[in-house]
């Protein structure tokens, strides 16, 4: 490990001073290039740092303790020596966590669907809740929010909801939420008080380039139809909306949000690139199904992943056994705790398996 840290520390120095170098920025992809390794680099940097200072003080502590002869002074120095050696305790922690492999899909933003499962209506309203949640979540990280395609079931509900979310780091963070998400509460049209099970599915995917995923564009068949639903004046007048159907898959996109017909074009193709892209996701990551058993669920639609149970006030993510009696916080969009705790998991999971392998 120390070794790879060696050569990080010379690496790190050699892309700094290419960055000082005159004229760096005529040639803007190899500047940005440069940026984002030095960005990567830099934590680890720092970390590693902090680390060989302390093993510095770990030696002067020993080494002054061995000649010191006086009793406050001494006590002084063991004192010194024995922060030195829980920190290095903790910072080379911290740098296995660093060392280990990166997500490359981690600094991407993310499109979003979310699915009204059993349940019926309540499924829906419950739809509705999640999807607000998450909104609430990327404005606390001010992260931005687009909707791309939505379809109402008339009392408040979705039948199901597109949307993208645009910040740094939004997939690190939200790749977690896929999978069933269960609420467990007495519907208002319920009459006799009984607590219904409802679900909904989320998928998070990453917004996919065309660098990550070529789309054939021969492979791809629009309809154009007239869009339906609020969306102000000459929405309901003209043929802007848009259906994207994908031929070798079947999957089928509509998209009306926008007025313009080349807008909603343009978003369902965004979403058939990142769908196409999630599904190749899953195919490599079956082809390594012993490192996917290590790592904390990130993908399978059928995994029931938590439940929020209303009587209880409570949210239970099953897949790390973690309960918060804040329900209504959490459905503010307060997932912080949550998103973390199930961060740290993985993490753990991961460096268990590492061992493991080693």
């Amino acid at each position: 490990m120390f070794d790879k840290l060696d050569d990080l520390l010379i690496r790190f120095e050699e892309v700094l001073n290419e960055l000082g170098e005159p004229g760096v920025t005529d040639n803007q992809e190899h500047f940005q290039k440069l940026m984002k390794e030095q960005s990567d680099l830099q934590p680890i940097v720092d970390t590693y740092r902090e680390y060989k200072k302390n093993k510095e003080t770990i030696q002067d502590s020993i080494a002054m303790l061995e000649e010191e002869k006086d009793e406050e002074m001494r006590e002084m120095l063991k004192e010194e020596l024995s922060d030195a050696k829980k920190k290095v305790e903790e910072l080379e922690h911290e740098l296995k966590i660093l060392l280990l492999p990166k997500d490359p899909n981690d600094s991407k933003n993310v499109i979003v669907e979310i699915r009204a499962g059993a349940g019926g209506d309540e499924a829906a309203l419950f739809a509705a809740e999640i999807y607000r949640m998450y909104v609430k979540y990327a404005e606390s990280r001010r992260w931005k929010t687009e909707m791309m395609s939505l379809n109402e079931n008339g009392i408040g509900g979705f039948k199901e909801v597109t949307f993208m979310i645009t910040g740094a780091g939004a997939y690190s963070r939200l790749k977690y939420e896929s999978g069933v998400h269960r609420v467990q509460r007495v519907p208002e049209t319920e009459s006799g008080g009984r607590i219904h099970t409802s679900t909904c599915t989320v998928a998070i995917m990453p917004e996919a380039e065309e660098i990550d995923f070529h789309l054939d564009m021969n492979d791809c068949k629009f309809d154009v139809f007239r869009a339906s639903g609020n969306g102000g004046q000459c929405v309901n007048t003209t043929d802007s909306a848009v259906r994207l159907t994908h031929i070798p898959t079947g999957i089928v996109i509509s998209c009306q949000d926008e007025k313009s017909q080349l807008k909603n074009k343009d978003k369902a193709l965004k979403v058939l690139r990142s769908r196409l892209y999630e599904m190749e996701l899953a195919k490599q990551h079956d082809a390594e199904a012993e490192a996917r058993r290590s790592q904390i669920g990130t993908g399978d639609r059928s995994e029931k992943i938590r439940t929020y149970n209303f009587p209880q006030g409570r949210v239970t993510d099953h897949r790390i056994k973690l309960t918060l009696h804040r329900l209504d916080n959490i459905l503010n969009g307060d997932l912080d705790e949550i998103i973390d705790s199930l961060i740290a998991a993985d993490q753990a999971a991961k460096l268990s398996n590492l061992q493991d392998e080693a």
